[in-house]
């Protein structure tokens, strides 16, 4: 049996609305979440055009000059706008009839080129059970066939098999969301051998090891240790008929454990240092879980990898800004502080999902919404832009 892919119904309406505009093909990410039994779309984005193109250049015919580069480059972006639980979990391609010979070969490459690029950035390792299936989603833009198989990105040699793509109405609008703060104190030494201070390669290290402190604390929901495998929503009331997009909020703390159990023997080291790094400040965290009978396990996962995804982006954003704003030489090693960009979050039509990204104190709102366009094809209001946290994170 091939997977079961539970649709957005307004997806229908944008891959149609884009399949009129296609020049010979048009590609784009599938964006949703992945469960044991079957998987949900709710976004599908459209790769946005390259500088160049918007002029209207008539690009060869052939599938060809797909810019994979530019796909994964854009993927690796949209992934970071994702809070806990939602991933890119496939590509589409829209193309004239003549290109449907090539389409399936291009989606295999493509999927494949996506998984590697963000799996290269993560700090958390894939649960065994994990779905590793990816969708790659063929449209004929003349006949509007839909052909939708998968891939598993874990096995190199994986052919296509065949999965069902299902539009459902209301699909996420009244997922479950989690949200916690978790207040962050990391201590990085700089190793007086670490050749001229790689400040992104030692801080990533560090995060590293923060981050398995992460997977190992303990999660208390709404003020319980819930066992793994019992119903996140077990005990709690459903909301009759509540079909508005109000998502139902769990308030999670996380305790992390101070000392490794007896059982660990504990090798100290003792090392050179002549700098380190300092990542202090109160992060906030969210995930985001389908409502069909959720267990605690899948709801704890996905908001362990917020905490630890939110932190690492937020540094990779920073030395990206470092890298453009100052040049890769800075060599003045006096105390120095860098306010990493803040979180906020922005409603998605008729879901209860909400989106993230993050801004610098002096970024304008402009900014913001020329980034929701040009990454995720969404036009935001300014007043539903929600700043998550202080500046002083």
């Amino acid at each position: 049996m091939g997977r079961t892919y539970f649709v957005e119904e307004a997806i229908g309406q944008y891959l149609s609305d884009l399949s009129t505009k296609v020049k010979p093909f048009v590609t784009g990410l599938l964006i949703g979440q992945c469960s044991p039994q079957r998987d949900y779309v709710i976004r599908a984005v459209r790769t946005p055009p390259k500088e160049e193109q918007k002029e209207d250049v008539i690009s060869p015919s052939k599938l060809a000059s797909v810019d994979e580069e530019w796909i994964t480059t854009h993927a690796s972006q949209v992934s970071r706008m994702l809070p806990g639980g939602l991933l890119v979990l496939g590509v589409f391609i829209i193309a004239t009839p003549e290109l449907s010979k090539d389409s399936q070969n291009a989606l295999r490459k493509l999927i494949f080129s996506v998984e590697k690029s963000l799996t290269k950035r993560r700090l958390w390792k894939p649960a065994e059970e994990e779905v590793s299936d990816r969708a790659a989603l063929q449209i004929c833009s003349a006949t509007k066939k839909v052909v939708c198989r998968t891939y598993d990105v874990q096995d190199p040699k994986s052919t296509a098999k065949p999965a069902d793509w299902k539009y459902q109405s209301a699909l996420s609008a009244s997922w479950l969301a989690l949200d916690c703060t978790v207040n962050v104190n990391i201590h990085i030494p700089l190793l007086a051998t670490s050749p001229n201070h790689d400040l992104e390669k030692n801080t990533k290290n560090g995060l590293n090891r923060w981050s398995k402190q992460i997977e190992d604390s303990v999660f208390l929901i709404n003020g319980q240790v819930k066992d793994d495998d019992t119903e996140l929503l077990e005990g709690q009331k459903k909301l009759r008929g509540n079909t508005q997009s109000s998502p139902q909020f769990s308030d999670v703390k996380v305790l992390t454990q101070l000392s490794q159990g007896s059982s660990h023997r504990s090798t100290a080291t003792v090392q050179v240092c002549s700098a380190s790094i300092n990542l202090k400040g109160a992060v906030k965290c969210r995930a985001y879980i389908h409502n069909n009978k959720p267990k605690v396990k899948e709801a704890v996962q996905a908001l362990k990898r917020d905490i630890i995804n939110t932190l690492s982006d937020r540094c990779e954003i920073l030395f990206e800004d470092l890298v453009m704003n100052e040049g890769p030489h800075k060599k003045n090693f006096e105390r120095e502080y860098h306010v990493l960009p803040q979180r906020l979050f922005v409603p998605v039509a008729g879901s209860s999902v909400m989106l993230s990204d993050y801004k610098f104190g002096d970024e304008a709102t402009g900014e913001i919404q020329e980034r929701f366009v040009e990454m995720l094809d969404q036009s935001v209001q300014a007043e539903d832009i929600h700043i998550a946290e202080e500046i002083n994170t």
